[in-house]
Formats: structure tokens, C-alpha cells, sequence
């Protein structure tokens, strides 16, 4: 099912959304970076973080185009991030390779379920970008859990890549979208002064 969503006042929520997105992970990224090498309070919060907020964005979108019912990948999306962040707040009593297995687990589902919202509403335009950041989440997801049992310690900065390549699609989405705006708009403003000179 492809939900349409490419009216002026939707495509305006999903450039802003994704923008919002865009820069959420990169502070993410930003305070991953900065105190990653210890694992302190700071960073057990934002290991827990990270999947809460995706749960909490995905909701908040899914509700706003369309409703629940209607976008059910982003709601099982939504569920498996809030699973998760219970579960790092578990792992984080055990080790930080079963950290990075759980994340590694919600890489690959969370990727997948990205890749299906992204074809579910390639009409809307810029999902292929979508489309791109959840198969390689889920690519890394393989990646955290082969790291997982190896012998080196993880750490947050670890998932500081994966979480900036996320950012990095967000914010081209955003881009991609915004441009495409202004290219619509340009086009209507031409067709109008063909139709009034006439």
C-alpha cells in the first residue's frame, strides 16, 4: 500500500522532520565522539537515548501522515526501538559487547523496516536516500554483531559512524526535498504568468 503524501503541507512536515532528524544525530554523534572513550553516566544515557528518540520520531511522523494504523512499519519500527532501548539498559549492566549486540540486532530490523517505509512512500519523493540509509543500517547491523564477539573492547564511538551516516540521510532528504520544492513552486509561478500575459 502507498500512502499519498505528496500535498504542499505534507511534503513541508517530512522536510522539516527530516531536518529535525538530520540534526539530532549529529549531536548524537557529536557527544558520542566526546565521551566515548569512557563509559560514563553521560554515555550510558545516550546509548539508551538513541533508540528512544527513533521510537518517539517515527511515532510522531507515522501519526502525522496518515495515523498508526495506516503506516504499521514505522509503528513495528517504533516498538522494536523502545525494546531495545530497555534491552542497552540491561546490557549496559552486563558488557558492552552485549550492548553492541543488542544495537547490532536493531541495526538490521530497524534498517529493514526503514527500507520498507522508504519504498512504501517513494511517490512522495527523496526515499531513495531512505531507501539507501536502511539497507546500510542493516548492513551494519551484521557489522556490530560480528564485532560483538570479538576480542576488543567497544565503545560508543563505535556507533558514532553508523548514527553519521544516518544523519547524513536525513539531512540529503531534507535537502533533496526542499529543492524540489522550490522547483514546483518556480514552475506553478511561470505557468501562472503564461496564463495571466495571455
Amino acid at each position: 500500500m502507498t500512502i499519498p503524501m505528496a500535498t504542499p503541507t505534507a511534503s513541508r512536515w517530512l522536510t522539516s522532520y527530516y531536518f529535525v532528524r538530520a540534526g539530532v544525530s549529529a549531536a548524537w554523534v557529536a557527544a558520542a565522539v566526546t565521551v566515548g572513550p569512557t563509559m560514563s553516566p553521560v554515555a550510558a544515557a545516550l546509548l539508551v537515548a538513541y533508540p528512544a528518540w527513533d521510537a518517539a520520531a517515527n511515532l510522531a511522523d507515522a501519526q502525522r501522515n496518515g495515523g498508526w494504523r495506516a503506516n504499521t512499519s514505522q509503528v513495528v519500527n517504533a516498538a522494536i526501538s523502545v525494546v531495545t532501548a530497555l534491552a542497552v539498559a540491561v546490557a549496559l549492566g552486563r558488557s558492552l559487547h552485549a550492548v553492541l549486540a543488542v544495537f547490532g540486532i536493531w541495526a538490521i530490523l530497524a534498517g529493514l523496516l526503514q527500507l520498507a517505509t522508504g519504498i512504501r512512500r517513494w511517490s512522495t519523493g527523496a526515499q531513495w536516500a531512505m531507501v539507501l540509509s536502511g539497507a546500510q543500517s542493516a548492513l551494519a547491523g551484521v557489522f556490530f554483531l560480528t564485532k560483538a564477539t570479538g576480542v576488543a573492547a567497544p565503545g560508543l564511538a563505535d556507533l558514532a559512524p553508523y548514527a553519521a551516516f544516518g544523519a547524513f540521510y536525513f539531512l540529503l532528504s531534507a535537502v533533496w526535498l526542499t529543492l524540489a520544492r522550490y522547483r514546483r513552486d518556480g514552475a506553478e509561478m511561470r505557468s501562472a504568468r503564461s496564463k495571466a500575459a495571455a
